[in-house]
């Protein structure tokens, strides 16, 4: 049976395919695909404050408000982005269509 840290592992793949094809594409927004590679960070920066909180403090991260909440900032700070990127996206293709029409 897998564990639930090897199938977090496994995510990573994906989630990288994901982001080489939207990339690639020249689709998506600037912003939001800023977004999108800050959850990377929010990982990088997620694994480390687990492990500190397990082995320097004996506790989840969840259980560590400080460590969790420093952690989940990068998170939001990458929904932020998205949500920005395309908010901008949809207000440039109405302003070019209003100037189509």
């Amino acid at each position: 049976m897998i564990d639930k840290n090897t199938l977090f592992a496994l995510s990573l793949f994906p989630y990288l395919g994901f982001l080489w094809f939207i990339t690639r594409s020249g689709q998506m927004p600037r912003l939001a695909l800023i977004g999108f590679y800050m959850t990377l960070v929010f990982v990088a920066i997620t694994i480390p404050a687990g492990i500190y909180a397990k082995v320097a403090l004996g506790a989840s991260l969840a259980n560590v408000d400080w460590l969790h909440g420093g952690a989940e900032f990068f998170l939001t700070l990458s929904n932020i982005l998205v949500v920005l990127g395309f908010r901008q996206a949809v207000i440039e293709s109405k302003q070019t269509e209003e100037q189509k029409g």
